[in-house]
């Protein structure tokens, strides 16, 4: 009889940890849902909205498709401004992207392999920069940029995305490239490799995951951007995809289905990049959290 009671006891003990993991998980997973709803939800109903009509959208405002309507795609498909506007945000998001690779990466070796006096203070100097948002800068940009003469260029918005983008760069590639023993440099420093040459040839292979992390959030970060185009790019053929999106909806203001394609189809680009790359971007930020 005790052996029985033993073990009932002992059963209930462990049911308990059990139970108690299935119940923390299960808040886990209904929070999940509730953001994944909030994410979703908006999504879907800018999706559909563009299957159906003006008149549809006002008489039923969260109603299914009926008929599914396509003409509001293929306007938008078929017209030449906004794969103008796809390439102009392609041509700008790859040249912000090569220079702050290019930029970010030169300047968190230097800060992560090099000892010299200020180095910490420089390092401070670009982690206060994630607190410098672009609102705050936008009239000296403005004139800067018009005294310089890059308005109504892509370099005009590239440029200032790469100087705003190279705080978060830091950061995230100099733990990568700190936690690179020295044992490696001096290995590569005894068979005549350069410090160059260590950072081309070593450096940069080892820190791929943190590269691609940073390319990717420029990439979407450029693809995104709207305040820096709207201030830098005047001429309709210079325009990116959000302010085509804006001028799409100014000009259609009174076609609700039509806005609501056009902006399904300019955001499905920076999403399908941004869901294929997730795990490099996940993979990259937790290095640099583990260095």
């Amino acid at each position: 009889m005790s052996a029985s009671v033993l073990t009932a006891g002992s059963r209930r003990r462990r049911a308990q940890p059990i139970a108690g993991r299935l119940f923390s998980k299960f808040w886990v997973y209904a929070v999940c849902a509730v953001f994944g709803g909030i994410t979703i939800v908006p999504l879907a109903y800018v999706v559909l909205g563009g299957f159906r009509t003006t008149g549809q959208i006002a008489a039923h405002p969260v109603g299914w498709p009926h008929p599914w309507i396509t003409s509001n795609y293929t306007s938008v498909i078929t017209s030449s401004s906004f794969w103008r506007q796809v390439a102009n945000s392609l041509l700008i998001a790859a040249i912000a992207a090569s220079l702050i690779v290019a930029l970010g990466s030169s300047v968190a070796y230097a800060l992560s392999r090099y000892e010299f006096r200020g180095r910490e203070v420089l390092y401070t100097v670009f982690t206060l920069g994630l607190l410098l948002p672009l609102t705050v800068a936008v009239l000296p940009l403005y004139i800067e940029l018009r005294h310089v003469g890059i308005l109504d260029n892509p370099l005009g918005v590239a440029l200032p995305e790469a100087a705003f983008g190279l705080p978060v760069t830091v950061i995230i590639l100099r733990p990568f490239m700190r936690a690179v023993p020295s044992d490696v440099e001096d290995a590569a420093a005894m068979d005549g490799c350069s410090k160059f040459g260590f950072f081309w040839r070593i450096l940069l292979p080892l820190s791929r995951p943190a590269l691609m992390t940073v390319a990717i959030l420029a990439v979407v970060q450029s693809w995104n951007a709207f305040l820096l185009p709207l201030i830098a790019l005047n001429s309709p053929s210079e325009a990116t995809i959000p302010l085509g999106v804006a001028n799409y909806q100014t000009e259609y203001s009174q076609d609700t289905a039509a806005i609501l394609a056009y902006t399904a189809l300019s955001m499905i680009p920076a999403l399908v990049f941004f869901l294929a790359a997730e795990r490099r971007i996940v993979g990259g930020l937790s290095g640099a959290v583990k260095g």
